[in-house]
C-alpha cells in the first residue's frame, strides 16, 4: 500500500471495526455474507445502489446437472472446451460437483426457479452438450436471485450493508496481511478495519465504450489488490457477447439479447436474410461466443452493416412473453416486436474471465484477503467462459471464501502500512484521460487485437497511470479513472504477452 487519494491524515479519519469486510452486494458478495458465521460482524459495501450490479442484470440462469441423460462429467468437459485447454481442472470440478447442493440451498431460501409440471425447467446454451440452464421469471434470473440474497441478507443483525462508498485501497499491516481498507463517500475518507476482506467488485465492463455490465464496473477492487500487491491471472481474456441490442441506455449500457434465444433456436442472419454462421461453425448459433462475436463482426464489416440480425419470430407471442418477458418488453419499449421483427445486434463487452489470482478457497496471495465472483480468477473459465457458470462462480466460490474465514483462526494485527499525503495537486485532465482509455480498449483491446495497435494503446494508458498516480485524487470520479487505466494497462500487458490466438483473446496477427 503505497499512497493515499484524499486530502488529509488517514491515521486521522473516522474508522470502523468488523470481522469482516466484503465490498461488493452481487450474488458472489451476498453470499458470501449469508455463508458467515452468525456470530462475526460483517460489513457489505457497494459504491452505488443494491440495484446496481452485474448479477441483478443477469438473464440466462444456472448451470448445473439435474437430468438423467447428463452428468457432471458432461458439464466439467463442456466448461473445459469452452475455456480452450486452460481452465484449472481442479477449480471445474469444484464449480460443477458443488453446484446441485448449492442450487438445493438457493431453493430453502425462496430463490423462484421457474418449474413446469413441479419440475424445475432446463433449458440449453451455447456450447453446452445437455439442458442444464435453471432460471427465474424467464430471462430475470439475475434479478431473482439477487433480490432474495439481499431479502435475506437483511435479516442478519450480525450483517451491516453500506451503500454509496467508493472503495480507494486496501491497507496491510507491516506483516503484510489484509488489515483494513479506505473508502470514500461524497465527501470524507475514512478507514474500515477486518482482518477478513473479501472484493467482490464485479467486472471491468466499462473499460470499454459498449459493454452490457453495471455503470459500477470499472474493475475498481482488481485494482486496488494490484496496488496492494495481489497477484493477477489471465488479464487478456475478455468475453464478448455476441448479441446487444444495438441502442444503448442514458448510462451507456448495452441491453443483452440473451443468449438463452439462440438455445431456443433464434438465427442470426444478415441484411439479406441469409444465416451466416452455418458456414462458421458446426453448432452454428449455439458456437462457443468468441466465435459468434468474431463472425458477426466479420459481417458486419464484409457487407458494410451496423449490425446483424437475431430471429426468433417463428417462436410465436404467447411462448415469447412467457419465456422471455423482459427482453420482450425492452424490445417493445424501443418499437422492436420480437415477435414480428428480428432484433438488431451487435457484439459488446460482456464479461472478464481474468483477475485476482485465487486458490480454491478464495485466497489470494496476501493473508486475510479474499476474491471471489468477476473480479477473481480461479481459472474456472480458462480462455472463454461458457455460458451460466458465471452465477454459479459466485455461489460456489463465495460461499468457498465465507467457510474458509469460518475456520480461519484470527492473528493479531501488526501495524499498518499507512501512506503518507499525496505531494501534488490534480493537474490532469481526467474526463479526457478517461473517454481515451474506453476508446483505445475497445479499438485495440477489443473482438480483434494486433501487436501494433495493443503496443500503442499500453503505451498510452501507461503514461495516464503514472500521470494520475502522482496526483491527490479528490472524488470517486478520479479515482475511478485511475482504476481504469491499471486495469487497462495489465490487459493490454497481458495481450502482447500472449502471441497466440486461443478462446476470447484472438490476434490477427
Amino acid at each position: 500500500m503505497k499512497r493515499e487519494f484524499v486530502t488529509g491524515k488517514l491515521s486521522e479519519c473516522p474508522s470502523y471495526n468488523y470481522d469482516v469486510i466484503i465490498i461488493g452486494m452481487g450474488a458472489a458478495g451476498l453470499y458470501a455474507a449469508l455463508s458467515i458465521d452468525k456470530s462475526c460482524n460483517v460489513a457489505i459495501l457497494n459504491k452505488y445502489s443494491e440495484e446496481e450490479s452485474n448479477s441483478i442484470n443477469a438473464q440466462g440462469g444456472i448451470a448445473t446437472v439435474r437430468l438423467s441423460d447428463d452428468c457432471l462429467e458432461n458439464h466439467i468437459r463442456d466448461t473445459l472446451k469452452a475455456g480452450a485447454g486452460l481452465c484449472n481442472e481442479e477449480a471445474v470440478n469444484v464449480l460443477v460437483s458443488e453446484s446441485n447442493a448449492e442450487i438445493e440451498r438457493l431453493i430453502e431460501i425462496g430463490v423462484p426457479f421457474d418449474t413446469e409440471n413441479g419440475r424445475l425447467c432446463l433449458s440449453r446454451e451455447g456450447a453446452h452438450s445437455h439442458d442444464r440452464i435453471l432460471h427465474c421469471g424467464g430471462d430475470a434470473t439475475g434479478y431473482h436471485l439477487t433480490v432474495t440474497l439481499l431479502k435475506e441478507v437483511k435479516k442478519r443483525e450480525n450483517i451491516k450493508i453500506f451503500n454509496n462508498l467508493m472503495l480507494c485501497d486496501i491497507i496491510t499491516d507491516d506483516k503484510g496481511n489484509a488489515a483494513a481498507i479506505s473508502v470514500i463517500d461524497k465527501n470524507n475518507e475514512f478507514l474500515i478495519y477486518a482482518q477478513n476482506i473479501i472484493i467482490a467488485t464485479g467486472g471491468i465492463g466499462h473499460l470499454y465504450r459498449n459493454s452490457t455490465n453495471s455503470v459500477c464496473c470499472t474493475g475498481d477492487g482488481i485494482a486496488a489488490a494490484i496496488r496492494a500487491g495481489a497477484n493477477i491471472d489471465n488479464m487478456e481474456f475478455v468475453q464478448f457477447h455476441p448479441t446487444a441490442l444495438i441502442h444503448p441506455d442514458l448510462s451507456m449500457k448495452f441491453f443483452l439479447i440473451s443468449e438463452a434465444l439462440r438455445g431456443e433456436g433464434a438465427i442470426l442472419l444478415n441484411r439479406k436474410g441469409e444465416r451466416f454462421m452455418l458456414k462458421v461453425h458446426p453448432l452454428a448459433e449455439l458456437a462457443p461466443r468468441d466465435i459468434v462475436s468474431r463472425a458477426i463482426i466479420s459481417e458486419m464489416k464484409q457487407n458494410d452493416l451496423p449490425c446483424v440480425y437475431l430471429d426468433i419470430s417463428f417462436k410465436g407471442r404467447d411462448f415469447l412473453k412467457k419465456r422471455f418477458p423482459k427482453i420482450y418488453e425492452e424490445c417493445m419499449k424501443r418499437g422492436i416486436d420480437i415477435a414480428f421483427n428480428w432484433i438488431p445486434v451487435i457484439p459488446v463487452q460482456h464479461y472478464f474471465m481474468g483477475g485476482i489470482t485465487t486458490d480454491l478457497w478464495g485466497r489470494t496471495n496476501i493473508n486475510g484477503l479474499y476474491a471471489c465472483g468477476e473480479c477473481s480468477c480461479t481459472g474456472v473459465h480458462g480462455a472463454n467462459r461458457l455460458a451460466s457458470n458465471s452465477l454459479l462462480e459466485c455461489l460456489v466460490f463465495g460461499r468457498r471464501c465465507a467457510l474458509n474465514i469460518n475456520g480461519r483462526q484470527t492473528v493479531k494485527a501488526g501495524k499498518l502500512n499507512l501512506p503518507s499525503k499525496n505531494k501534488t495537486k490534480n493537474i490532469y485532465d481526467w474526463q479526457t484521460y478517461r473517454s481515451t482509455i474506453k476508446d483505445l480498449m475497445t479499438k485495440q483491446g477489443g473482438i480483434v487485437r494486433n501487436k501494433e495497435g495493443l503496443k500503442q494503446a499500453e503505451e498510452e494508458i501507461s503514461l495516464y497511470e503514472k500521470n494520475l498516480s502522482a496526483c491527490r485524487l479528490n472524488s470517486a470520479a478520479e479515482i475511478e479513472t485511475l482504476n481504469m487505466a491499471s486495469v487497462s494497462v495489465k490487459i493490454l500487458q497481458g495481450a502482447l504477452n500472449r502471441e497466440q490466438s486461443v478462446g476470447a483473446h484472438f490476434r490477427k496477427d
